[in-house]
Parts: C-alpha cells; structure tokens; sequence
C-alpha cells in the first residue's frame, strides 16, 4: 500500500478534488526528512505526473517519455528517493509516489532545519539566514548532504539512511511550477503559507503566454 494513500487518503476530503500525485506532495508538507545528522521539516514541493500514456501525463516531468536509466525509478514502487543532478552540481530529491508501473513523483523544494542546525550550516556556508539552509532544490540536497549514491533509498525504511516522516494533513497553498516550460501553469507546486524558508516563483522564460501565476488555497 502506498504510504500517501490507501485508508487515510479516503479520510481526507481533498482526495477527491486534486490527481493522486499533488495529493501525496500535500502528504509530504509538514513532513520530516532526516539524512547525515540534519532534520528538516519539508515546506514546499512540486507534483510531476506520468508518461503520456499514464494516468497523470505531465510533459514537465522526467516520465513523460518513457523509462531510461535515470528516471526508471519513478515507474515503482512509492516511497523511493530519486536524485538526480541539476546543472552539474546540485543534487535535486525527489519521492516516487505513484503506483507501480504508473510513473509520478515529488520533488522536495524546500525545508526548515530543525535539527543539526550547525552541521547544515557548514554545508551551506553562503546561506545569509537561518531560513536560507534549505531553501531551494539544490539548497536543500546540500543541507542535507545527499548525493546520487543515495539514489533509491527507500525513505520508510526504519533501517534506511534517510527516513522521511509525514505529518499531519495541513494546510497549505498552491501555484505554477518553478521554472518548467511546459505545462507551466499547473498549479502542482504546493507550499505552507507561514514559512520563511518558501523560495520565490521563477516562472521559465521559455514558457508560452504569461498565464496566471496567482495563488490558491487547498486546505
């Protein structure tokens, strides 16, 4: 069963109104992520869906041609950290959440350090504030000092290295991906309204039209 879904997905009223993927990166706010002595508490993410054929087609996200040898994790099972570099030097994280053989996952955006404050910090020495640790992808991967050697751990393991804990549903806000040309204005980028660490909307230059870049509620 996947852990973002199943009894307590039926509990939750927002089940029926949003697709599977951006339902489990509401599951994933307010969660925590532990790895390498830092902690922190997961405030913003992004739902990428499926292959084109999938239930969830997503022309933004990794899946939507297929599986290749970097993206093959995102078609099992749920619950699976898939890393991936980002311009050659910033390592990305993201959970796998849809059904096996269905393509989806989560990409982490941003968190709080809520443990190991010190530890974070010297892997983030350009970091100005406490709130800029994590904040962002790349940010985030640092913080926590993750690498592609992590690629696969499942993340509900109590054994595993990296352990990710949700939460409590909560509230939250949503709006247009960062930086994605296609799809753009999906509002599949989830965050909590109430947290410094949120990074800024970029909306990609590449994308066509201006769209509508406004915030919505989904609590």
């Amino acid at each position: 069963m996947s852990p973002f879904g199943g009894p307590d997905r039926r509990k939750d009223s927002r089940a029926a109104e949003v697709p599977a993927p951006v339902f489990a990166a509401s599951r994933m706010l307010d969660a925590r992520l532990s790895a390498n002595g830092v902690v922190v508490r997961i405030v913003e993410v992004e739902a990428y869906g499926s292959e084109r054929e999938g239930p969830w087609p997503d022309p933004a996200a990794h899946s939507y041609r297929g599986p290749t040898p970097r993206n093959s994790i995102m078609f099992g099972e749920p619950g699976r950290l898939y890393v991936y570099l980002s311009y050659g030097m910033h390592y990305c994280l993201n959970v796998t959440c849809g059904a096996e053989g269905s393509a989806a996952a989560v990409l982490l955006r941003a968190g709080e350090v809520v443990e190991g404050y010190d530890l974070a910090a010297r892997r983030r020495p350009s970091a100005k504030r406490a709130a800029d640790l994590a904040r962002g992808p790349g940010n985030l991967g640092s913080a926590l000092g993750i690498t592609l050697s992590d690629y696969g751990v499942r993340l509900f393991d109590p054994a595993a290295p990296i352990r990710l804990e949700l939460g409590e549903p909560t509230t939250w806000s949503s709006g247009p991906r960062v930086g994605v040309s296609s799809a753009a204005d999906r509002p599949w980028r989830l965050w909590l309204p109430d947290s410094p660490a949120v990074s800024a909307y970029r909306r990609s230059p590449r994308a066509p039209g201006s769209g509508d870049a406004g915030r919505s509620s989904g609590d």
